[in-house]
């Protein structure tokens, strides 16, 4: 490239970064008052959000390939001082151009926000611990609240912030949870945090009509049909926990059970006019048990007998649990969302699928057109017609031969302008308790800023201004409203944000989550906001005790974040443990968006 050629190329450049400078100083000005409006700990780090976001206003695309054509910056990792950037480029284009750089601006320095961001993340999360950067947060299960143990091994393997969900339990559950954890100690020597989440507006599904009441018992067989395993069956007159593997079932005569040895043949003729056979094979404290290789329908009021020498020794099966109803939706199905909440009846052969739905507000809202998704997206439909007290969605998504919809199920209406207050009367009632007791409260199904001004006005009327503040993004006009939300909130001294993966990803298209995230994780790197990284982190592992490969990944991935939540599950512990080990090796390889290029000792070896 001649001199001449090079010296055009230099200044166009100068002239494309002057005009993008221009526009974020235009852009900050436009937004003084929102920026005033931030805490003080925050106004620089919303006026770098706000240069960010002008920034992403324009395709810059060509401007950095051009950039880095020069052997200059090309803005990728400028989200934590974007105007300081900027200003780096531009001085250097100024003075290879023979111009006068620009005057300071007053921007975040370079090394000045990822301190910011580290410093917000301390104050809301909590110190980390020593060997990794990223907090662990962990649902806490019903069972926290009777097991102190159980919290003290969490802390023990890395849970650094525990989770209360207000959608589950109550204030005396939620009170012994919390003793249980600040009991305990991290390695760290500081207490783990305590995070209350708000239910908020949650839309689900109604009840259905409970079904029989009976009991499948059925032996486990091969592809051939043959038994391998025969049904276990624990018969008790007590209501302690049945032996692992077992179908507990209730009988009404302890004296029959005291009568009983190993080795009696039992029979019994099951709901279908089956006559059955089961044989006795051990004995307990409490009952016995008993197997059998023949698939049973047992119903309440059976009789199952004894046949001996001696005479025929009978009992009556106890009150069965009543089965759960559900409806078999399939392509091209009807249902029909109801106001009433009275328990649906199971669908006739042909006829629409009817059930509840617990948000009167949709009923109103809704239109013809919109979409629906039911439970976390397994079924999906199109609003045919919406009246006073029912919508009619046609069903356009579903596995190949139908699933089935439950009671009690997530709904979800991504294309609907609900207008709802994210605080619920039930979670105005549990502020009470979480402003008292939390560290932070995670606002669910936030929408707009007003939102957050609301919960911002409710901690403060109960003396609560500086417990922490979370937004959960999980729908469509969250992550829409995100700048605004996020310079509402920063306008508390502590605040974060949680990407809720599960109702964002039917929100905004399974295929669209993974952009989704990455502009959630960019805009609040932009704003010096810490990010949780949420729902089905290792979730196979807590719930089975044996992780997939892509969660594994996955995992790994959510080192960007400052901290990873964890649901609950029977091998909590391990998730925990394994979490820990993979943010802490991940660390020494990722940081945000930038590559840590550390040495490789895999690879470093003589040549053969």
């Amino acid at each position: 490239m001649n001199s001449t050629r090079s010296g055009t190329v230099l200044e166009q450049l100068e002239t494309d970064v002057r005009a993008v400078r221009d526009a974020m100083l235009a852009a900050e000005a436009a937004r003084a008052a929102d920026i005033a409006a931030a805490h003080p700990s925050h106004r620089r780090s919303a006026a770098n959000l706000v240069h960010y976001l002008e920034l992403r206003h324009h395709d810059v695309r060509d401007l950095q390939a051009r950039l880095a054509a020069t052997g200059l910056s090309s803005l990728g990792r400028s989200e934590a001082h974007v105007l300081a950037t900027i200003d780096a480029v531009l001085s250097v284009l100024a003075r290879l151009n023979g111009h006068e750089p620009p005057g300071p601006a007053a921007a975040v320095a370079m090394t000045e926000g990822p301190r910011l961001l580290a410093g917000n993340a301390d104050r809301l999360l909590g110190t980390p611990a020593a060997k990794r950067a990223s907090r662990i947060m962990v649902t806490l299960p019903s069972d926290a609240a009777a097991q102190p143990e159980m919290v003290a091994q969490m802390t023990e393997r890395g849970m650094d912030i525990a989770r209360v969900n207000c959608a589950h339990d109550g204030a005396d559950e939620w009170a012994r949870m919390i003793e249980n954890v600040r009991a305990t100690k991290r390695p760290n020597g500081h207490r783990p945090r305590i995070a209350m989440d708000l239910a908020g507006p949650k839309v689900r599904t109604g009840p259905l009509q409970p079904g029989p009441r009976v009991v499948r018992i059925a032996p486990r067989r091969d592809t051939l049909g043959v038994v391998t395993a025969p049904a276990r069956v624990w018969l008790t007159c007590t209501g302690h926990a049945a032996p692992a593997g077992t179908v507990a079932v209730a009988v009404d005569d302890p004296g029959w059970l005291s009568r009983r040895q190993p080795g009696d043949r039992l029979e019994l003729v099951d709901s279908r006019n089956a006559t059955r056979h089961w044989e006795v094979v051990a004995l307990g404290d409490d009952g016995c048990l008993v197997t059998t290789k023949q698939t049973t329908y047992l119903a309440s009021g059976s009789r199952i007998v004894c046949r001996s020498a001696e005479g025929d020794d009978s009992v009556a099966v106890g009150e069965l649990r009543e089965a759960e109803q559900v409806h078999r939706v399939d392509l091209g199905d009807t249902v029909v969302l109801t106001r009433s909440l009275e328990p649906a009846p199971p669908t006739p052969s042909g006829a629409a699928h009817r059930i509840g739905c617990t948000l009167s507000e949709v009923f109103d809202q809704a239109r013809a057109g919109e979409r629906v998704w039911l439970d976390d997206g397994k079924i999906g439909g199109t609003i045919d017609r919406v009246c006073d007290d029912e919508i009619e969605l046609v069903v356009t998504d579903v596995r190949p031969g139908g699933a089935n919809l439950k009671a009690g199920k997530g709904i979800n209406f991504p294309t609907t302008d609900l207008r709802l207050d994210a605080l619920t009367a039930k979670d105005l009632v549990d502020l009470d308790f979480a402003a008292a007791h939390a560290d932070m409260v995670n606002l669910s199904f936030v929408r707009r800023a007003a939102d957050v001004e609301q919960l911002q006005a409710e901690l403060a009327g109960r003396g609560a201004d500086d417990v922490g503040i979370v937004l959960k993004i999980e729908n469509v006009a969250a992550f829409e409203h995100l700048p605004e939300l996020l310079l509402m909130a920063m306008r508390s001294r502590r605040v974060g944000v949680m990407i809720a993966r599960g109702d964002l990803a039917v929100e905004v298209g399974f295929e669209r989550l993974a952009e989704v995230q990455e502009e959630i994780l960019w805009a609040c790197e932009a704003a010096h906001v810490p990010v949780i990284w949420a729902t089905q982190v290792l979730d196979t592992l807590a719930r089975t005790g044996q992780p997939s490969r892509a969660e594994i990944t996955d995992a790994a991935m959510s080192e960007r974040a400052e901290c990873v939540m964890l649901n609950k599950g029977p091998h909590i512990a391990d998730a925990i443990h394994t979490l820990d080990s993979i943010l802490t090796r991940m660390q020494h390889h990722q940081h945000k968006k930038r590559s840590l290029l550390r040495r490789l000792q895999a690879w470093d070896r003589e040549p053969a």
